[in-house]
C-alpha cells in the first residue's frame, strides 16, 4: 500500500470475511513509505485482527519490491496477492483456490482476469493495447497480466528473476520455468477511496523497456530435465 489509509480497514475486513473459517491464513500488508498515515492505520488494525502483519519500507520502492518484501516474509506455502486500492475483490480468492485444486500438480500460477474493467476509458484502452502487444511478443497466453489478484507457490515466486516492475510479467516468468498458468475471471471494482498512482505517461516507456528485457530473458532460457543416476549405497547402521 502507498497512501491508502482510507482503504486499509475496509480491505482487511473484506479479506477476513472471505477467508476466516475456510482455511488458516495470514494477511501481510506492506506499507511502501506512505505519507498519509497508512502505516499507523495498519498498525492499529493489527491490534484488532490477529491474522494481520504489517511491514513498512523506509523509502518508497514500488509495487514489485513491496511484493517481494511481503512474500519473503510470508509463512504460507501459497500466496494470494491483491492491490491495496480496493479494486480487487477478496471474495474472489476462494475462486483461485478452487482452480488450484482442480488443476493439480504442475500448476504455478492462477491469474485473475478482469473481464469487466471499472477504470477510466483511457486506462481500459491503454491496457487493452498493452496486453495485446505483450501477448504477441511473449506468448504468455494471459489476457490480463495487469490484474494484481493472483495465486502461486511462495517458493516458486522467490526463484523467479527479480527486477523492478516484474509483477506485470508473472505469467511469462512462470511459464519460463515450466509451470502451468490458469486464468480465472474475477470481479473488478471502481476505486472508491484514494487516488491512483498509475497513469499512461508513467507506465508507457518503462513498460516498453521492461517488455524488451523480459523477451530477452525468455530467449536466453534453456530448460532441461535432471535425473539423478548416483548408484544406491547402503546406509551405515
Amino acid at each position: 500500500m502507498h497512501d491508502e489509509a482510507d482503504n486499509a480497514s475496509p480491505l482487511v475486513a473484506e479479506i477476513v470475511a472471505a477467508l476466516r473459517g475456510r482455511l488458516a491464513f495470514e494477511i501481510v500488508c506492506v506499507d511502501d513509505a506512505s505519507r498519509d498515515g497508512t502505516a499507523e492505520r495498519l498498525a492499529a488494525l493489527a491490534g484488532e485482527v490477529p491474522e494481520l502483519r504489517v511491514l513498512a519500507h523506509a523509502g518508497q520502492c514500488g509495487q514489485s519490491t513491496a511484493l517481494r518484501t511481503g512474500i519473503g516474509a510470508a509463512r504460507g506455502a501459497w500466496i494470494a496477492t491483491l492491490d491495496g486500492d480496493g479494486q480487487n475483490d477478496p471474495a474472489d480468492i476462494p475462486l483461485l483456490l478452487a482452480e488450484r485444486e482442480r488443476a493439480g500438480p504442475g500448476l504455478g500460477l492462477v491469474a485473475g482476469w478482469r473481464t469487466t474493467r471499472r477504470d477510466t476509458p483511457v486506462r481500459r484502452w491503454s491496457s487493452r493495447i498493452a496486453n495485446a502487444v505483450r501477448g504477441r511478443l511473449l506468448r504468455d497466453d494471459c489476457p490480463d497480466t495487469g490484474c494484481a489478484l493472483k495465486l502461486f507457490p511462495r517458493q516458486a515466486f522467490l526463484e523467479l528473476p527479480a527486477f523492478d516492475h516484474m509483477h506485470r510479467f508473472l505469467p511469462a516468468l512462470f511459464r519460463r520455468e515450466g509451470w502451468q498458468v490458469r486464468n480465472v475471471p474475477v470481479n473488478h471494482r471502481p476505486r472508491l477511496r484514494g487516488r491512483s498512482k498509475y497513469g499512461v505517461a508513467n507506465r508507457l516507456w518503462v513498460g516498453l523497456v521492461d517488455l524488451a528485457g523480459v523477451a530477452w530473458l525468455l530467449r536466453r532460457h534453456r530448460a532441461t530435465t535432471v535425473t539423478e543416476r548416483t548408484p544406491a549405497r547402503e546406509t551405515a547402521p
